[in-house]
């Protein structure tokens, strides 16, 4: 084992005296990402290819109005595309490896050789065209997608430049690269998900902090009190979150609250005897985690949640076996929300599934499998399949009467990321399956 992989190894381990993994360096994360990146382009994108039918992909990108799929592709020094980057894959052969280069300015690191001298010649547009002329390509792939934000990324003034350089012949061979996009987004190699749980165990060892006496003094803190103490705790670890943390309550009094969907006067306080929920998420290796977990304040002399909300909580872990269990290659994300609510709601079940893909995005790449205001299905999205090697935030609720409350309606919302390998859809850092108490 050399000497950079030890390090990278005893960091990713846990640290039994604080209780958090080790958070890696800022250099000693970009090297990892970069040797993530070097394998993921030599392997994925060739596969992903053959899969298709395509042979040649371009990309395209300017500073600041990055095609989100580019942005996946430049080494961690470089924090946005140069001028204008394009990025080119031409191939594969039979057995053969993807051919890939930079038509601009600059080359990518050592992971996009440079294809274009601008002294020989200034034009860059007519440089990708006799480079695509010199290979021949039946299909190219250009990055336009009705459905998917992520794969819809080559702008309309781009577009029209390419089409324009293009010789008549070529221009009828563009189709769309939606699937290579959706594809090279969703795809996690061996090397990401074997560190993919323990990003989420520093989620959620965070969350756990949070939901604790730690941070929170009932009574005294209110709900955006946690969700900003979240923030800061994830500054502190110098880590960041792709989205604002969500922190609400359920009370026995019929009341609930959400600090983020509310005015700021109406922010609430938490009080003994609530149901906290939270729903958070980090960025950490370019790889995203999107959790959602409960805690119950213990009211005087409880040493434990109601019966009734545990059994919420229990229906809920139901709910997630349940639609993990439809997870299966090939169907699509609509199919498999189908099969889930029919069999929750025969098993007398209460149930909302709004589960989404995850990985270099936190709302990903991938099938939409429901959403909480379309049970019967999601166009586009929800027809996409599923395939291996993918992610999801099993992101769901089950409605439950707690009698102890007087018989009241509760949301047991849950949300834990898991990873499809192609048999079994598998949590990455396991769940909640008791609530979090907080004295």
């Amino acid at each position: 084992m050399n000497a950079l992989l030890l390090t990278l190894c005893l960091a990713l381990a846990p640290q039994e005296s604080a209780g958090l993994p080790t958070i890696l360096s800022m250099r000693e994360r970009a090297e990892l990402r970069d040797r993530w990146l070097k394998t993921r382009l030599d392997t994925v994108v060739p596969a992903l290819m053959r899969r298709e039918g395509i042979d040649a992909w371009i990309l395209i990108a300017r500073e600041y109005n990055e095609d989100p799929v580019v942005k996946t592709m430049l080494p961690a020094d470089w924090l946005n595309a140069r001028r204008r980057t394009i990025l080119a894959f031409f191939g594969p052969g039979d057995g053969e490896g993807v051919e890939r280069m930079a038509v601009a300015r600059y080359a990518v690191g050592d992971l996009f050789p440079g294809a274009w001298d601008k002294e020989k010649e200034p034009d860059q547009w007519k440089r990708l065209a006799e480079l695509i002329a010199e290979r021949d390509p039946k299909r190219i792939a250009l990055n336009v997608s009705k459905t998917f934000a992520l794969a819809d990324g080559l702008s309309v003034a781009e577009e029209r430049a390419l089409r324009a350089a293009l010789p008549e012949q070529y221009k009828k061979r563009v189709v769309p690269g939606e699937n290579l996009a959706i594809g090279w987004l969703e795809t996690r190699t061996a090397d990401e998900l074997e560190v993919y749980p323990t990003i989420c165990r520093i989620a959620h060892d965070v969350i756990a902090e949070g939901l604790s006496n730690q941070a929170i003094q009932p009574g005294f803190t209110t709900t955006a009190d946690l969700e900003w103490w979240y923030r800061e705790r994830i500054r502190e670890l110098k880590l960041v979150t792709w989205f604002h943390p969500s922190v609400s309550v359920q009370r026995a009094t019929g009341q609930s609250h959400s600090g983020t969907f509310v005015d700021e006067s109406d922010v609430d306080t938490i009080h003994r005897g609530d149901l906290i929920h939270v729903d958070f998420g980090i960025t950490y290796l370019g790889l995203n985690t999107d959790t959602q977990q409960h805690a119950y304040v213990l009211r005087a002399g409880e040493t434990d949640a109601p019966e009734g909300l545990k059994r919420g909580l229990a229906a809920g872990n139901r709910l997630q076996d349940i639609l993990m269990s439809k997870f299966v290659e090939g169907r699509t994300g609509n199919e498999i929300l189908a099969a889930a609510l029919s069999q929750a709601k025969e098993e007398g079940i209460r149930p909302t599934i709004y589960t989404h893909p995850l990985g270099l995005h936190g709302h990903g790449a991938g099938p939409t499998i429901g959403l909480w205001d379309q049970q019967d299905g999601v166009p586009g999205k929800g027809d996409y399949p599923l395939h291996r090697a993918t992610c999801h935030s099993i992101e769901l609720a089950a409605a439950v009467d707690v009698e102890e409350w007087g018989g009241q309606e509760v949301r047991i919302m849950l949300e834990e990321d898991a990873v499809f390998d192609g048999e079994v859809c598998r949590f990455l850092d396991g769940r909640q399956t008791a609530f979090h108490l907080i004295p």
